[in-house]
């Protein structure tokens, strides 16, 4: 418990969330799940913070005055899609951010790591949060890709450990902001097909776990 709460400390410290923003979870079986709580800092987090819902969002622990997040649906639907996926994170990181307010996705092949780890990082349809709109919204993308961005809100990460998922979502980040300040030097040198195919034959020659466009082959 205490590794998951430095990881979440480790987000609120590289200025991921502000304030109370970003939620995080992870299976435990497939009806019990670890969530943050709605509303709380997650530079600020002790282990008693945590709550435990089942596959259907309901409370099955939490100390008195903390209740799950209101994202924990978007977190669900991930689990229920992925099975591989044990552990879920979402932020805020500002550049990523900045470009899912822009309306633009992480598509361009810019540089070896993002494109075996990462492939293209889309961009989801807008979604009230709280509401069945965002997991709708993500369903389409979960079995091609590991991270998304969501329309005029953020970013979304999972993987098979939390340390996977937030490892994904600093990836994300890396990458959003290599892309932003390439353009502001005039363009970014994209990698063509070519490239693109021999970069994805390593990530299949690894054998790295988790959906990538380079699997659709």
């Amino acid at each position: 418990m205490k590794g998951k709460i430095y990881k979440k400390r480790r987000v609120y410290d590289r200025g991921m969330v502000a304030a109370n923003d970003g939620n995080f979870s992870v299976k435990i079986n497939d009806d019990e799940f670890l969530c943050t709580p709605n509303g709380v800092s997650k530079g600020f987090m002790t282990p008693e913070y945590i709550c435990k819902v089942n596959a259907k969002g309901e409370v099955l622990e939490a100390n008195e005055g903390f209740r799950p997040s209101s994202e924990i649906k978007m977190h669900i639907r991930v689990f229920q899609e992925r099975p591989d996926v044990n552990a879920v994170v979402h932020a805020h990181p500002m550049y990523a951010t900045s470009f899912a307010i822009a309306g633009m996705g992480l598509t361009a092949k810019i540089m070896p790591e993002a494109v075996i780890s990462l492939g293209e990082v889309p961009l989801t349809p807008y979604g009230t949060p709280s509401t069945m709109e965002i997991p709708d919204a993500i369903s389409p993308y979960l079995q091609d890709y590991d991270s998304v961005l969501l329309a005029n809100h953020g970013a979304l990460s999972y993987a098979g450990t939390l340390l996977d998922a937030y490892h994904k979502m600093e990836s994300v980040e890396f990458y959003a902001r290599l892309l932003y300040q390439a353009r502001m030097l005039g363009g970014a040198k994209e990698f063509s097909d070519e490239q693109v195919e021999r970069l994805y034959e390593i990530r299949r020659q690894f054998g790295l776990p988790g959906k990538h466009p380079a699997n659709k082959k």
